[in-house]
């Protein structure tokens, strides 16, 4: 692999980044649905972040590291997604699609991350 953009898992990332940025837009406007849409964005951008710095870093235990940072930016985009659900500012099936592709995502971290650590 050239490039840390052939990544299934940075492209899966990708997708719930932009999946998230639609989410948001149709929240309704108040001042909590503001902060909440700006930690979701926060978490939800920092998982292919995190893929990316790693990839570049390709140092082992650098990279480990930062696959560790990005599956805890999975992990926290979960309960905020949670969060969300709970309020009622998201329609299930987004939710629903949302947290599988996040579960996705944290399952091939770690798997990338056990085989890193071999």
């Amino acid at each position: 692999m050239n490039d840390f953009k052939e990544l299934r898992v940075y492209q899966l990332s990708l997708k719930c980044f932009i999946q998230t940025v639609s989410d948001m837009k149709k929240l309704y406007r108040n001042d909590v649905s503001r902060i909440i849409s700006n930690q979701v964005l926060r978490s939800v951008s920092s998982i292919s972040a995190n893929i990316a710095e790693g990839y570049g870093r390709k140092k082992g235990k650098e990279y480990i590291h930062f696959l560790y940072i990005a599956r805890g930016s999975t992990t926290e985009s979960i309960d905020w997604y949670e969060k969300i659900k709970l309020l009622n500012y998201i329609h299930i099936e987004d939710y629903n699609q949302q947290i599988d592709n996040f579960e996705h995502i944290r399952a091939m971290l770690t798997k990338m991350i056990n085989k890193l650590s071999d």
